[in-house]
């Protein structure tokens, strides 16, 4: 009886080229220079991360923009990272950061 089952289970022959399929379907894009504008905005919700906080980052790896929310598990302003659960992202890699926790930046 499980020698009939087993027909059933599915089989790839390609062993990874699904896989392999779905990397070469990623368009990969240049990284974003950020105006001076953007950076000092940036600065200052960086500075105001704190581990614990619940933010959303938006930021580059492996060629594309991805969107990283969740925890603060590690902040580090000495090695310019910070970690969100256990994704690792770095400051110089970081478009906008995201949070209620977050006070508004403000032009004075």
């Amino acid at each position: 009886m499980s020698d009939r089952a087993r027909q059933f289970l599915p089989f790839d022959a390609l062993k990874g080229f699904k896989e392999a399929i779905k990397k070469r379907e990623k368009i990969k894009v240049d990284k974003i220079e950020l105006s001076e504008d953007v950076a000092v905005e940036l600065s200052y919700k960086l500075n105001q991360i704190k581990k614990g906080m619940i933010i959303k980052v938006i930021h580059y790896m492996d060629g594309e923009y991805i969107e990283t929310h969740g925890i603060v598990s590690e902040f580090n302003e000495t090695f310019g990272y910070l970690i969100i659960v256990k994704t690792e992202i770095m400051f110089i890699d970081i478009l906008d950061i995201q949070s209620d926790e977050l006070k508004e930046f403000t032009i004075n």
